[in-house]
């Protein structure tokens, strides 16, 4: 059942509710919610910028008052509806661009090109000019069509979270953005080290750091890595995260808000900071003596040593990750993460998705997917699908990356499903800033991720390189060693936006480097009741504008995601539950993915569905459940998984209506356009690459 299987790891633990975040960066540094082409380089670029971005047009409202002057009133509409959604195309392709080249620091990369094409994307979305057309086609009801008022009510909904008419404010902003990229840049070069067992001084990136710190046998290996961690937060607080945090608090107060935390919120999920930390504070108090036992008994059984930050990872995963491990084999983690998508109906509708998948030095810390063409439906009728751009961060021949880095397809492959079947008439229903809901987004790519530990999947999914699936002794222990400590994860999660909102609510005059440290030692403590595996300000999130405070959508979006699942299981109890559900897609499409951001949103969406409003008592109940219980229910689904057989043996062609291209850097590995075999010919190549690159993999 939910959660019962998930593997623990340092992430897991204090921040990425699994591997990845679906945007570890949200674009825009959104302006005044009121709810609120640089040509790519290399090979593995071509399909996206085949075309370089033009010179930007006027505003759309100029452009299209020719075509207007004679037309009817709704082919008025139309015209305005269909120069404004080509405008925003050009002009956000252009960003995305620049945004997947600095983040994968692809050769050529400016950071200066992307604060350029950011502030361009702004401007087009803070026309005012575009504003007075739509709401004067809006005033006259009887001369548009009911679907294009929906459409411009859309786009006036998100101008409105972009026209900044005080020139104060601009400037506020621009600062910020400037101050942002240029720390992002230098921490794309900061250089983290940990010492071997044999004294070896070693490089590594964020990602290797966690892996050891949760599977590393030597402790002093495992505090090495825990102290590099530790290392981020001091350099980002040296190189301009304070300024970072007053320019985004003037920024947000000028526009009227509490401050930067109640300007995110209440851009993005509709109800302002004081109503999002009542619904967490109502969870954390539900949780917390969950929390208190389980430290207790984490003590009793294994020491104190075990709560150390570097160790308790470890004492909850360290040798049953190994045992785990060669059944999560990496180079085979693309195929299973296709076929189980393909099995439960979900298809991508002709979206082109760019797969960067292993780590490497000066890559971006943690999983994303963005969308440098967002889908949507032309006037015309003709349907405009989307382009994907989706990373991890996998060291093959780690110990635990290949169970993490199939989390992450899972996750961040329910983000492109979600944004690849929203079918409205505007590519602002389908982007992923600004007025879209966290919590939506997060629901979809969660939800998916979830499979990765139910017995009723890791059954059929879960083989080591010969085929032989993954022992059911190994899934008792996870559950008998992990779910009495499942609330860990939780409040890991809840940190975060408790951290955020002490952050942003410091008077200017406190915002120091120390004291800016000792309030996140302080929410670490308080919240998780020690100093967190994964240290606060080591959180890609924070740093970022597009990523800062929202992480409130994770949560909001775990207890969706336990609550839709118990809805699934219930309704589909005769028909073998979610895996392997042909119902499941359609289920999904029609019920959370094909409105985007419009209306009913998040909170209607999820009582639509499950007839019940949102709240936590699934994920509280879920926490409760008693050992024996769940290793009842969970061994009944593995014994009917395996003998159903594995599901990555079948010959049966995968068609997830999608192009696939893996990508490392700027190279591409394999195309599945050009693979007698299409997707699963592209994964053979991809896996082919992953052993010569890791020879390990090929050996084991």
């Amino acid at each position: 059942m939910m959660n019962a299987l998930r593997a623990f790891s340092a992430s897991s633990l204090t921040a990425v509710p699994r591997a990845g975040l679906r945007s570890a960066a949200r674009p825009a540094f959104a302006a005044s919610l009121r709810r609120a082409e640089i040509r790519p380089r290399g090979r593995a670029s071509a399909p996206f910028g085949a075309n370089a971005a033009p010179a930007r047009a006027p505003s759309v409202a100029l452009r299209a008052a020719a075509d207007m002057a004679t037309a009817p009133p709704s082919a008025d509409a139309a015209a305005f509806i269909s120069s404004f959604n080509a405008d925003y195309a050009r002009i956000h392709e252009a960003y995305e661009n620049n945004f997947w080249e600095t983040k994968m620091n692809l050769e050529g990369n400016s950071t200066d090109a992307l604060t350029k094409s950011f502030n361009e994307l702004e401007a087009f979305l803070g026309d005012q000019g575009s504003l007075t057309t739509i709401r004067a086609f809006l005033s006259d009801t009887k001369s548009i069509t009911n679907e294009q008022s929906v459409i411009l009510k859309q786009i006036e909904k998100t101008l409105l979270c972009y026209i900044v008419e005080s020139a104060e404010a601009r400037v506020v902003r621009e600062n910020a953005v400037g101050k942002e990229n240029a720390m992002n840049s230098a921490r794309n070069k900061l250089r983290l080290q940990y010492v071997e067992e044999d004294g070896t001084t070693t490089d590594a990136t964020p990602t290797v750091l966690r892996t050891k710190i949760r599977s590393a046998k030597a402790e002093a290996v495992r505090e090495s890595c825990w102290n590099a961690t530790r290392t981020v937060g001091p350099f980002l607080l040296a190189n301009g995260f304070p300024e970072i945090i007053r320019e985004r608090n003037r920024f947000a107060r000028t526009l009227g808000y509490v401050d930067f935390y109640d300007m995110k919120v209440t851009q993005a999920e509709g109800f302002d900071k004081k109503t999002c930390f009542e619904m967490l504070d109502g969870l954390e108090k539900a949780t917390r003596p969950i929390l208190e036992n389980a430290l207790t008994k984490l003590e009793s059984e294994k020491g104190k040593d075990a709560l150390k930050p570097w160790n308790l990872a470890y004492a909850l995963s360290g040798e049953l990750t190994r045992e785990l491990d060669p059944y999560f084999p990496f180079e085979n983690a693309p195929e299973v993460w296709g076929r189980s998508f393909a099995a439960m109906g979900i298809k991508y509708r002709d979206t082109v998705m760019r797969l960067d998948l292993c780590d490497r030095v000066g890559k971006y810390p943690n999983g994303f997917c963005h969308w440098p063409v967002a889908p949507h439906v032309g006037q015309d009728g003709k349907w405009n699908p989307s382009r994907a751009n989706f990373t991890s961060l996998a060291t093959p021949d780690e110990v635990g990356s290949g169970n993490t880095a199939l989390t992450t397809l899972m996750h961040e492959g329910g983000h492109a499903a979600h944004f690849a079947n929203i079918t409205q008439g505007s590519p602002l229903f389908s982007q992923e800033r600004a007025p879209f809901s966290v919590s939506l987004a997060e629901t979809q790519s969660m939800f998916l991720d979830s499979l990765c530990g139910d017995a009723a999947w890791l059954g059929r999914y879960a083989r080591d390189r010969k085929g032989a699936p993954v022992p059911w002794s190994l899934l008792q222990r996870s559950i008998e060693e992990k779910h009495p400590y499942s609330v860990f994860q939780l409040r890991g999660m809840i940190a975060v936006p408790y951290f955020e909102k002490a952050l942003y609510e410091m008077d200017e005059s406190e915002l120091t480097a120390e004291n800016i440290s000792k309030v996140a030692d302080a929410i670490e403590l308080k919240i998780q009741g020690g100093l967190a595996t994964r240290p606060l300000l080591s959180v890609p999130h924070i740093t970022s504008d597009e990523s800062s405070c929202y992480y409130h959508g994770y949560v909001f979006a775990e207890m969706a995601v336990h609550q839709t699942r118990a809805f699934f299981l219930n309704k589909f109890k005769d028909q073998g539950g979610i895996v392997d559900n042909p119902e499941i897609g359609p289920e999904l499409e029609q019920n959370y993915w094909q409105a985007g951001s419009g209306d009913p949103g998040f909170l209607a969406m999820v009582e639509n569905l499950t007839g019940a409003p949102l709240s936590h008592d699934a994920w509280v109940d879920s926490l409760g459940k008693t050992v024996s219980d769940l290793i009842a229910e969970e061994k009944a689904e593995y014994e009917k998984a395996v003998a159903a057989g594995s599901a990555t043996a079948s010959d049966s062609s995968v068609d997830l209506q999608m192009r696939a291209l893996f990508v490392h850097g700027d190279d591409t590995i394999a195309d599945s356009a050009s693979e007698t075999n299409g997707y699963l010919g592209a994964c053979a190549t991809f896996k082919r690459w992953v052993n010569d690159k890791w020879p390990k993999t090929a050996a084991a």
